[in-house]
């Protein structure tokens, strides 16, 4: 069945999801981080899901894979953060957060592919 709406995209489910754990950690963050890194975390997190709508609006493959690309960017940058927030003893296990978000990654990466077709040359 096709989707009528981007919140019935698996991809943007687990993006969202992923959202809600990092507002909900980065609470925590000691008060001299909540306004640094709890605040480029966020904006890194929340950048995913909504690339991921932007895309899905776009009617044209190319435009999709770009908004598509741009969210796989923010999911990057945010496990960057993870490990920041880990080495400054700000989250204790970051493991299952990453999980989330390599599954995200990994997720957009098959959908750009998706997306845009076989991009590899036929017939060679």
């Amino acid at each position: 069945m096709a989707t009528t709406c981007f919140t019935q995209l698996d991809v943007w489910k687990k993006s969202h999801q992923a959202t809600l754990e990092v507002y909900l950690k980065t609470r925590q963050f000691p008060k001299e981080e909540r306004f640094v890194l709890s605040y480029q975390m966020r904006k890194a997190a929340s950048s995913i899901g909504a690339n991921i709508a932007e895309g899905y609006g776009r009617r044209a493959p190319k435009d999709k894979a770009h908004f598509y690309t741009v969210a796989t960017g923010s999911a990057e940058e945010l496990k960057n953060f993870l490990f920041l927030a880990r080495d400054l003893g700000c989250m204790k296990d970051i493991a299952p957060l990453y999980a989330v978000v390599e599954a995200v990654s990994s997720m957009l990466r098959r959908l750009i592919e998706s997306t845009l077709g076989d991009p590899s040359p036929k017939g060679r």
